[in-house]
């Protein structure tokens, strides 16, 4: 390949060689004109879809107005956004970043800064779990904890111990003098769409109380309406301390927020967190147009009908080609369906059908449509699914033939 031809992308992503040039709610439009359906949603960020028209006009009017002005000025659109976020949720205090990633990082800060503050600057170590995804960044890869994420970028960052999953002996454990808080995630995304029952995140939540930590929910994927609420810890009826958010609430503009309790916020004071870009009014219109739509009545009730639509409609697959496909798992419409052939096999055979999916740990494969899909895009979906489940079939047939 000649240099002129070469992409000069950094290489750190396996891109397939598939390209789009426009979208409209579920689906996305490919440079060569073909439709697919857009069961990944950019990875849980679309949730309202492609070019939702009410996003398209809040981000076209602010674009007119002001773009960008710094966190050295009042941001009156930026306070109403933090408002409404509070308002929904347990917190008192929001800062605004730009992506997941940043937004774990500052509830880490806040996490360590709390006993900082309170004169126990020992207190930094953070429970985290097995399976679990916080971010690529040093410090989220160590919260992390995944030796395929960490090889070669040196030390991982010191104060995470990490647990199994849904082991609360191992959690008691793990509590020492240093120990500032638990984080984890209402529902595993990349770990494989995994979760631990209800009643260990009550346990979580008393352990926090008995012995002074923050309880972290890490809702960059699971929170803004995927799991059927705004938030997943209200399916949960545990409330964290601090939270993070990203993906879904800018609908697919960059924002990250990191929402936390007046108490668990305490030590944060000017000076001890910052970012140029976080909650710039662009990424603040977007997330207030998301919100408009999302606290609309009937939203939810839609999702969570889709849901078990689709998770229906799933099973009856899994039960028709047990050899390709083993369980149905997934709250919301964060779905996984767990393979038996190899994930990425049933990606490809599901974007053959022009069906977009994406694998996950655990040999499962994210069905992530936008929160507004309609019955028939899921009828659709399923029907390109038993499509893609029947051909993996028939190469199995052929293979075991051939042997």
């Amino acid at each position: 390949m000649t240099k002129s031809a070469a992409s000069h992308l950094l290489p750190v992503f396996a891109r397939v060689d598939l390209g789009f040039e426009r979208g409209e709610g579920a689906w996305l439009i490919a440079t060569n004109g073909e439709r697919y359906l857009d069961f990944t949603s950019g990875v849980a960020v679309n949730a309202l879809g492609h070019c939702h028209p009410h996003l398209v006009a809040a981000l076209q009017e602010q674009a007119t107005k002001l773009w960008h002005m710094s966190n050295l000025f009042m941001s009156p659109d930026g306070e109403r956004l933090a408002a409404r976020l509070c308002a929904q949720s347990f917190a008192d205090f929001v800062f605004f970043a730009n992506s997941g990633a940043e937004a774990m990082e500052c509830a880490i800060k806040v996490t360590r800064r709390y006993h900082a503050a309170k004169g126990h600057p020992e207190r930094y170590r953070i429970i985290t779990f097995e399976g679990a995804f916080h971010g690529r960044t040093l410090g989220t890869l160590a919260a992390t904890g995944s030796p395929k994420y960490l090889e070669g970028f040196g030390p991982p960052l010191d104060g995470f111990d990490q647990v199994a999953l849904g082991d609360l002996d191992a959690v008691r454990k793990a509590i020492g003098p240093q120990t500032a808080g638990i984080l984890i995630e209402p529902l595993q995304g990349e770990g494989g769409v995994r979760a631990a029952p209800h009643a260990f995140f009550k346990a979580l939540r008393q352990l926090c109380d008995e012995n002074g930590l923050l309880l972290v929910f890490d809702e960059v994927q699971t929170g803004m309406g995927r799991t059927g609420e705004l938030f997943a810890y209200k399916r949960l009826g545990v409330a964290p301390d601090v939270m993070s958010l990203a993906k879904a609430l800018g609908g697919g503009f960059p924002i990250g927020a990191c929402l936390a309790t007046a108490e668990a916020a305490s030590g944060m004071t000017p000076g001890s967190h910052g970012s140029t870009f976080g909650g710039n009014p662009l990424a603040v219109a977007a997330a207030n147009a998301v919100l408009d739509v999302m606290l609309k009545p009937g939203f939810f009730e839609h999702v969570q009908k889709m849901s078990l639509l689709l998770k229906q409609k799933l099973a009856a697959v899994v039960d028709r080609y047990p050899n390709v496909l083993a369980e149905v798992r997934g709250e919301g419409l964060l779905i996984g369906l767990k393979a038996v052939v190899p994930s990425g096999d049933l990606v490809a055979a599901l974007r053959d059908q022009k069906l977009l999916t994406v694998g996950a740990g655990d040999n499962v494969v994210r069905f992530l449509p936008p929160l507004i899909v309609t019955e028939a895009e899921i009828d659709e979906s399923v029907q390109r699914l038993d499509r893609a489940c029947a051909v993996l079939a028939s190469g199995q047939l052929k293979q075991a033939a051939g042997k």
